[in-house]
């Protein structure tokens, strides 16, 4: 067999897929999309529609908040976690990612028994003669639920980027007399620059396109996921679900490239 034809036996399963389970499904739903009454203006609904563009707003401000909290979360016990060598350390590494075996709705289910109306927090609340605290389906509770999905995600992309760290910088910082501070401040922090916009982009995206742990937690507030799902079941408002769809993947899709220009190309990496 030539060279060309092995190539070429290679990449046919490739393109079959790629137009199978990418292409094809993207093409029909933008086709979908530009399908309603209003035609190819039905994109921009997701912005002049006054609850379409609050639900924008609630969901891009939410996997925003999410993002900025795990980064810092992630950060802080990375570091630690990659440059300390203590018993239980594996068994904590090994806790700290497992919910990344959790699908959506499991993790949903635990803030519920967490902070819902039968959680743990409220049972502790009302011990303390504070009053039943109840949070699981409020904006604080699916908060709560996207951070806890997407600190493994960071934590593991920080931890190997820190194991690629070039010691000899720190040492060199640290004798020319840079405190300890000082020396995550202006080495590692800025070195792990490139990790954090990766992995922060993917938090991110993941936190905006949730959907079970939406479906189980948000009664009480609306996130585009959330939105797409009753306008397709609830409403049979198939144009509407998919340019909604399109644009929340345009969104996530953009943070992407971006992070991905910004980090180097390490984006893919991260997944």
């Amino acid at each position: 067999m030539s060279q060309r034809s092995f190539s070429l036996a290679c990449l046919t399963p490739l393109v079959v897929l790629t137009a199978a389970f990418f292409v094809l499904p993207m093409a029909r739903l933008v086709v979908v999309g530009a399908g309603g009454p209003q035609g190819v203006a039905g994109y921009l609904a997701i912005l002049l529609e006054p609850r379409y563009r609050a639900t924008l707003i609630n969901t891009v401000l939410l996997a925003s908040a999410t993002t900025l909290a795990t980064l810092v979360i992630a950060a802080i016990a990375a570091i630690f976690l990659q440059r300390h060598r203590f018993p239980g350390r594996a068994v904590l590494v090994a806790m700290l990612t497992f919910p990344l075996a959790f699908p959506g709705v499991v993790i949903g289910f635990l803030i519920i028994l967490l902070a819902g109306r039968q959680g743990l927090i409220g049972d502790v609340t009302r011990l303390l003669g504070g009053g039943k605290v109840v949070f699981a389906y409020s904006i604080w509770g699916l908060f709560l639920g996207y951070l806890y999905f997407s600190i493994p995600r960071v934590i593991l992309t920080i931890m190997a980027a820190v194991q690629k760290l070039d010691p000899g910088l720190e040492e060199a910082a640290r004798s020319l007399g840079a405190s300890p501070w000082a020396v995550q401040r202006d080495v590692v922090l800025p070195a792990l620059g490139p990790a954090f916009v990766a992995s922060g982009a993917i938090a991110f995206a993941t936190a905006m396109g949730a959907f079970g742990t939406a479906f189980t937690l948000a009664t009480n507030i609306d996130v585009l996921p959330m939105l797409i799902y009753t306008e397709f079941t609830l409403a049979a408002n198939f144009a509407t679900a998919a340019s909604l769809s399109v644009g929340l993947g345009l969104i996530s899709w953009a943070m992407l490239a971006l992070a991905r220009s910004l980090s180097g190309g390490t984006v893919a990496a991260t997944g």
